[in-house]
């Protein structure tokens, strides 16, 4: 019993020195207040890097990941030096906006995290520590740092921003490159409709009853349900949806890709069975289907929009050469302020690669 005793507090005190050594300070950034970036700090950017080329970094590429650190934290302490503030609201609708957009769909917050939970079987921060190799609170932590300093050196840089924008020549050589992926899929507009059970599934039955017979027998039509959703209290959801003959598609619908393929097999007109979910009914009718083909410039990226091929890449690439130019001004920004004055690095030399060389 006493050599158990003792293996167990030896492997207590080998988590303990562990733990101390994350949390051991490699630089303190103090140009608006002292902040701190530890070991397991760096550990936890390290890791999202590594998540993200699938590659593990080398001790030298983990002192350039400090210095980044170090950089991104003097550029933000600027900003909110200077005035600028971000507050938790608008992290939280950033953060969701871009789950929904990979998704396919608005979610709310917690409908991601039931999501997660259905799907993955997994906690948010265990997914969000998977997937981004931080925890939700470090990622959305993270996303405040960038907003910030994106905000600042916009702020900054306004004027030679506004230069910045792709040329048509630019614009071309992008699409003739990437060619082969502007492909529009089999495409199928829907009309779908969807009565909430609520806490009172009798009364959303009937509800859903009356709505369906009404279109099938069309009694009323598809425009005229819409309008009526839009009325308060009217109890249901109705909208066109665009549905891609593909596997993403139907798991976004929560079918087989086999289900999905009967889907594309009705024509249009076509109203289906009512059916029931655990927290709804819902039916949908057929409005119109699309032949897939390679899009030109010149084509619509989605049926029934105005943005072109050519719009979308403008946009694109325009994007892409303004992150380019705030990385290197925030580049600009971040050496001008990395001073001793503003930043007191602890661990240098052998020691910092001692400890990097975890």
């Amino acid at each position: 019993m006493k050599r158990f005793i003792l293996t167990f507090c030896a492997l207590l005190m080998g988590a303990s020195l562990f733990a101390q050594a994350d949390l051991q300070v490699l630089a303190v950034v103090k140009l608006n207040n002292n902040e701190s970036i530890t070991l397991k700090k760096l550990k936890t950017r390290v890791e999202a890097y590594q998540k993200q080329t699938g590659a593990a970094l080398s001790v030298d590429d983990r002192k350039k990941v400090l210095d980044a650190l170090i950089q991104e934290e003097l550029v933000a302490q600027a900003a909110i030096k200077s005035g600028m503030t971000i507050p938790d609201s608008t992290i939280e609708e950033y953060f969701l906006k871009s789950v929904s957009q990979q998704i396919g769909r608005r979610v709310t917050q917690q409908q991601f995290e039931e999501l997660v939970q259905k799907q993955e079987k997994m906690t948010i921060d265990e997914y969000m520590k998977k997937q981004a190799g931080m925890s939700y609170s470090e990622y959305k932590n993270y996303m405040k740092n960038q907003l910030l300093s994106q905000n600042y050196i916009v702020a900054q840089s306004k004027s030679e921003l506004e230069k910045v924008a792709p040329t048509d020549e630019e614009i071309r050589g992008y699409y003739e490159l990437n060619k082969t992926n502007f492909v529009q899929p089999d495409m199928m507009k829907m009309f779908l409709v969807i009565i909430p059970k609520g806490n009172d599934a009798a009364a959303a039955k009937a509800k859903a009853e009356k709505l369906y017979s009404d279109l099938k027998d069309k009694k009323a039509s598809t425009t005229q349900i819409l309008k009526d959703s839009k009325t308060e209290n009217s109890g249901y959801q109705a909208g066109d949806v665009f549905i891609n003959k593909n596997e993403l598609s139907a798991k976004q619908l929560g079918i087989s890709l086999q289900d999905l393929l009967a889907l594309f097999a009705n024509s249009s007109d076509y109203v289906s069975p009512l059916s029931e979910r655990e927290t709804s009914y819902q039916f949908y009718s057929v409005i119109k289907k699309y032949e897939g083909k390679m899009l030109t410039l010149s084509d619509l990226v989605q049926p029934e929009t105005t943005r072109t091929v050519y719009d979308f890449i403008k946009d694109t690439v325009g994007q892409q050469k303004k992150m380019q130019f705030l990385q290197m001004e925030a580049q600009k920004i971040a050496q001008s302020l990395d001073k001793s004055a503003n930043v007191d690095r602890k661990k240098t030399g052998k020691e910092l690669e001692k400890l990097l060389a975890w």
